[in-house]
């Protein structure tokens, strides 16, 4: 079904509530279901004839060897955040660190022509935004993508890249020694399109809907009027998470955008890192050296990666860890007085 490309949300819970599961449904692909589908007559032309020279094992092989895993909204590691939106993906395909997406996330988005104001903006936020725990996500395109990337890098943080093309190639080619960096540091790249899916104009959008969907909120860096950008960020409002705005001068083409997306009360203009993290209710870890804590037994290790820098109650760690509610209150104490966690008033929570 991945390879078929043609699975929409609607048309997935179409298939589960009338085969019972995808299986079943590919048991019964025709032209006429493709139809009732909604699918058109060269979308249908083109499903078949994939479904026909299609060979699993190949293409299984060929994921193996680029160290590339296929999931779908059905499994575990589906990110959680992803599952809320409206029209979510049905497949993913990455490389890297899945369970980095479990941290809080922040998209960071903006115009191919970046320029010197737009660049110091991000170096200026990236590293504020890394200190206090953020995972940062981005498209790797040309200009704010890739210098996002490249400054949570910098700053020792994890990343994630969004792509518009399938993972066999990184789009703009010129990027792929950054995505390689990307996962030898612990980040992600990911695609919702099989691998020989190419970028074209209706990939990207699509595309940042992902952005937008796996983060708490969105900042537009540095957007022209008609960026692709603005579209990150109106998807971020229809899913109910927070817009961001970087103002710049009212007489620059290049801030246009952030411009309109204020003004129209779709953003919040910032001034600086702390604007957002303030917002979003993070709590930056005091000091300046990452903490020495080490988990010394298995329900430390499973409340500190279910600990972040967003405060969370008792009962949501509970949930998040897996443990019962004695071993994660008790845990909790001992990990607070061993400097692994955090208790900031009001029964929250948060990694030390």
């Amino acid at each position: 079904w991945s390879w078929l490309n043609i699975l929409t949300k609607k048309r997935y819970d179409t298939l589960r509530r009338v085969y019972g599961d995808l299986d079943a449904a590919l048991q019964n692909v025709n032209e006429d279901l493709l139809k009732s589908l909604g699918c058109r007559a060269d979308t249908v032309l083109k499903t078949l004839n994939r479904l026909e020279e299609f060979d699993p094992s190949v293409y299984a092989q060929e994921l193996k060897k680029r160290e590339i895993t296929l999931i779908s909204i059905e499994d575990d590691e589906y990110p959680l955040r992803l599952k809320e939106i409206g029209d979510p993906p049905i497949f993913l395909y990455y490389k890297g660190c899945m369970e980095i997406l479990n941290q809080p996330c922040i998209a960071l988005v903006g115009t191919r022509a970046m320029s010197p104001y737009g660049r110091r903006v991000t170096e200026s936020l990236v590293p504020e935004l890394v200190r206090a725990g953020m995972i940062t996500i981005s498209g790797l395109a040309f200009g704010i993508d890739a210098q996002v990337a490249k400054e949570t890098l910098t700053a020792s943080g994890k990343t994630v890249a969004v792509l518009g093309p399938g993972l066999a190639s990184i789009y703009p080619r010129s990027n792929t020694k950054l995505a390689d960096e990307i996962i030898k540091n612990g980040g992600l790249i990911l695609s919702e399109f099989p691998l020989d899916t190419i970028a074209d104009k209706y990939t990207f959008p699509a595309r940042n809907r992902i952005v937008a969907g796996l983060t708490l909120g969105t900042v537009v860096v540095e957007a022209g009027e008609g960026s692709g950008a603005l579209i990150t960020a109106e998807l971020a409002l229809e899913y109910g998470r927070e817009v961001f705005a970087v103002p710049g001068q009212i007489f620059d083409q290049n801030y246009q955008g952030c411009h309109q997306i204020i003004s129209r009360g779709h953003a919040k203009l910032i001034l600086s890192a702390s604007d957002i993290l303030q917002e979003l209710s993070i709590i930056t870890p005091s000091g300046d050296q990452p903490s020495s804590y080490t988990s010394k037994n298995a329900s430390e290790e499973a409340l500190h990666k279910a600990l972040t820098t967003m405060p969370q109650s008792a009962t949501d760690l509970v949930e998040h860890s897996g443990l019962d509610t004695g071993t994660a209150n008790a845990t909790l104490t001992v990990m607070e007085l061993s400097g692994g966690a955090k208790n900031i008033g009001g029964g929250m929570w948060v990694r030390n």
